[in-house]
């Protein structure tokens, strides 16, 4: 999730801003959660499970 849609309920301005200290807390608060995948879209995701299954299902052709 990225904060720039979230509005504070403190200052009721744009979290991204940062205009008050709860903003500012909730802000460096999402930063630090992103992971790994999380800059990647839902179709990006589905084009890599995709790619992982067919890597599986070659994997299992050559094996067997």
């Amino acid at each position: 999730m990225t904060c720039d849609r979230l509005v504070c309920a403190n200052c009721a301005g744009p979290v991204s801003e940062g205009r008050c200290p709860v903003c500012r807390a909730s802000r460096e608060r999402l930063q630090h959660q992103e992971g790994l995948f999380a800059g990647l879209t839902p179709a990006a995701l589905i084009a890599l499970l995709v790619a992982l299954v067919a890597v599986a299902v070659l994997a299992h052709g050559f094996a067997g």
